[in-house]
């Protein structure tokens, strides 16, 4: 069986804002969402807050596969040294072929390039698929808001997962060991048709 080709990651133009408008609507959905489903007149993609800059994009077979937005915590000088995952959709159709695994990991390296020290995000507990990810590139829980959401009838957990990037603190200082790692890539495989997003 022939290898699928692996997606090519760029950053986001402002004419892509019309596509990846309409992947955020096609991918809603309380497994990350906690804003209801978006309605027309839809607000823009892109924002004072969320520039094309700022996205990094996905691209299979020629088109759109998935984004994840990249920004500040905080709008603090003293928090400058931190970015924080501020979104991240993968299409349906392109689940399973390592597109949300490519954008995280293009999201950490453009973290590293403009100097960030960590990276840090927020998942709702019982985004398993996402978890999973996120945990098999580094990622480790810093800390939960029990039930802080009340979706679809059932109270969620919103969770802040976080990790350094520096190469000494992976390798020496982690709380996440080999293993775990190996056994949370493992789950995120065993989780890639579902959705990915935070």
């Amino acid at each position: 069986m022939p290898e699928l080709p692996a997606p090519r990651i760029r950053t986001a133009r402002p004419d892509d804002e019309g596509e990846l408008a309409l992947l955020d609507r096609l991918t809603w959905s309380h497994l990350h969402a906690v804003m209801p489903r978006p309605q027309p007149p839809y607000a823009p993609f892109f924002s004072e807050r969320h520039t094309p800059e700022d996205c990094l994009v996905a691209e299979l077979d020629g088109r759109l596969a998935g984004y994840v937005h990249l920004g500040f915590p905080t709008p603090l000088d003293s928090n400058r040294h931190v970015r924080q995952i501020q979104g991240l959709a993968v299409a349906e159709e392109a689940r399973g072929r390592g597109v949300g695994r490519a954008l995280v990991r293009a999201a950490l390296d453009a973290s590293r390039e403009r100097g960030a020290r960590r990276v840090t995000l927020r998942v709702l507990g019982h985004n398993t698929p996402a978890r999973a990810l996120y945990e098999a590139e580094g990622f480790v829980v810093e800390g939960v808001l029990p039930e802080e959401f009340l979706l679809d009838g059932a109270y969620v957990d919103d969770v802040f997962m976080g990790r350094f990037l520096s190469r000494s603190y992976d390798e020496a200082s982690s709380p996440v060991s080999t293993g775990a790692v190996a056994s949370a890539a493992s789950r995120a495989s065993e989780a890639t048709s579902s959705a990915v997003s935070t």
